[in-house]
This record gives C-alpha cells, structure tokens and sequence, in this order.
C-alpha cells in the first residue's frame, strides 16, 4: 500500500502559526497533524504502508527529513515531491506521479478522522465521507439503492447529497488515477481555474470503475485556529488511554495537570493549573499560570496569566492576564 499527502499549500487560514511551519507539522496532542494521520490511515488498512509521499512546497531540509522520518516510524520509504504552483488537487496528487501505481490511499493533511471500519481493498474504491448538515462548502457524493456512487459534486448550492468527502480517497489501482491525471493536465480541462481530483474520479466511473462510500464517525478539521484547538481537544480524549500524554522527562513542581493534557519532554508546570484539553511542548514553562484549550508548542514561557482556548507558537512569551490568543512564533506579549 503507497500513501500520497500534498501537502503545499500555504496554509493561510492558520497564520501566524504557518509563518514558519507548515500546518501539517503543526502539533496535536504532542504529535504533528501529518504525523497523526499518516498513523490513523495505516490503522484502518490490512495491508502495511511501504511508501509514503509527501508533495510539499520548498519548506526547506529540515522539514523534509521531519516528514522522511514520520514515514520511516511506520517501516515505510518516505518521498519528498514538489508542487512549485497551486494548480489544484489532481495537479498536486500528479506530482508524486513515480507511486501512481498499485493500492494507493490519497489523503489531505489538514484533516483527522475517527473511524470504525477496516477498508475493503479489494473494491475499485473508496471515498471517505462524513454526513453533514450543510454541505455547500463541501465535495459530495451522492449513492444508488446499492451504496454506490454515483455522482462526484462540487460545493452544492442546492441539497443534492450530504455526504461530504473529507479528503481521503482508496483506488485500488493507481494507474487508472495517474493515467485519468494526466488526461486532465494535458487537455487543460480546469474547473474555477485548478484541475480536480472529483473530475477525475468522475471520468474513472464513466469507464465502469465502481466507488463505494467510507463511513468515518468523526471528521476533526484543523483549517483554523477555533477547529484546530477544537481538535487537540478531542485528540487528547481519544488517545488518552492508549498514549503516553505527560512525558517522563517533564518537571511538575507544585503544579496540577487535569487529564487529558499532554506534557512534553523537558517542559516544566511550576505553581500552575494545566489542563483539562492543554498540549505544552517540549521545553516550555507554565509558571504561576492556568493553562486550558490551548496548545502550547516548544521553547515558550507562559507566565501570570489565565489562557484558554488559544494557540502559542514557539520560542513565544506571555506575561499578562486572562487571554484568548492565536500567537506566533517569537512573539513576546507582558503587561
């Protein structure tokens, strides 16, 4: 099984934060976003991932060797691709055009899911969706009496379906994808200016290809500050029984942490309150402070404050009272 993550997009929604990270290595619940659900996909397969491609942007070596090794935690071969222009969603997925081949799962890094269910790979196949009450911000699919698609539709502005596809996709031969790609770049067929994945996929139907629906039973979005908060908040339930959330490493002192929160290594709570719903990242202080809904990444100093429902970026400092923040990295903010 090969899995494809583009992954170039800038991510503009969730700035500052993706100033200088971007927002696939974000952090939830102490791991990247890219991180968790590269793990999650290779949950719901029967068969291992042996490769994993990432198609990014030119985000330098440093996160690439990041993204290699979030591959080779799994026992896979991790590929760095490049998409130099936002052409689209079969543009991106194009550009890992050498692992178009064999059982492929496409997945978009800026979404998680809960599901329950193990992929049938031997169908044509799958569409991952989740019902929704209004789907017109959304792709969806509409099914037959028998549970087949049979209809890829682009942001409805009238009630069709309310399936929406969340962002990840099985084929059962990657070649018909690649080969349905291609068609679309080399006869310039655009929609609203990019090449989409959901014509593709329509044009692979009209030649006999059946897809079937995968039901997930939760879509976490991380598109903004709000929903990636949201996020880490329901990560840390879900995993808080099966990970590790406070490190070893991490020093308490006189400090209460309220599960679920993630501690990470070398982070220090001294005189505070931390949790529940709290990711503080390797290396940060929480002192004299209460800390909840909020993620906290590396190498900040939160200090004489209450904050919830915020982000803090790295090497980040607060110094000031009762906040809701979205903050940058290297950003200081005191009274």
């Amino acid at each position: 099984m090969k899995l494809i993550i583009p992954m170039a997009g800038m991510g503009k929604r969730m700035r500052p934060h993706t100033l200088t990270v971007p927002k696939p290595l974000i952090p939830i619940a102490g791991k990247p976003i890219v991180q968790r659900l590269v793990e999650d996909i290779a949950q719901v397969t029967s068969e291992p991932i042996t490769d994993v491609a990432f198609v990014v942007g030119h985000f330098g070596e440093e996160v690439e060797r990041n993204l290699v090794a979030i591959a080779e935690g799994l026992g896979a071969k991790g590929h760095i691709f490049y998409q130099d222009e936002p052409l689209g969603t079969a543009h991106a997925i194009l550009c890992a055009a050498p692992l178009l081949e064999g059982k492929v799962i496409v997945a978009f890094a800026d979404t998680l899911f809960k599901a329950d269910f193990k992929l049938n790979e031997g169908l044509d196949g799958t569409i991952w969706v989740q019902h929704i009450e209004d789907p017109r911000a959304f792709g969806v699919v509409k099914v037959n009496e028998q549970g087949v698609i049979t209809d890829f539709v682009e942001k409805p502005q009238e009630p069709v379906s309310n399936l929406a596809i969340i962002g990840i996709y099985y084929l059962k031969d990657g070649l018909n994808l690649r080969r349905e790609l291609q068609y679309l770049i080399d006869h310039n067929l655009r929609e609203k200016g990019e090449y989409q994945l959901t014509n593709a996929l329509e044009n692979m139907k009209a030649k006999g290809l059946q897809f079937i629906p995968g039901q997930i039973s939760e879509w976490l979005d991380c598109g903004n500050k709000d929903s990636t908060v949201y996020t880490n908040q329901r990560i840390l339930e879900l995993k808080q029984h099966s990970e590790t959330l406070v490190h070893p490493g991490a020093k308490l002192e006189n400090a209460v942490v309220i599960a679920p929160s993630f501690i990470g290594e070398g982070a220090v709570i001294r005189n505070s309150v931390v949790g529940p719903h709290a990711s503080i990242g390797a290396h940060s202080l929480v002192e004299r402070a209460v800390v909840q809904n909020t993620i906290v990444q590396t190498h900040s100093r939160i200090r004489n404050c209450s904050i919830s429902n915020s982000m803090i970026g790295n090497h980040a400092e607060v110094n000031q009272k009762a906040l809701d923040l979205s903050m940058g990295d290297y950003t200081t903010l005191q009274s």
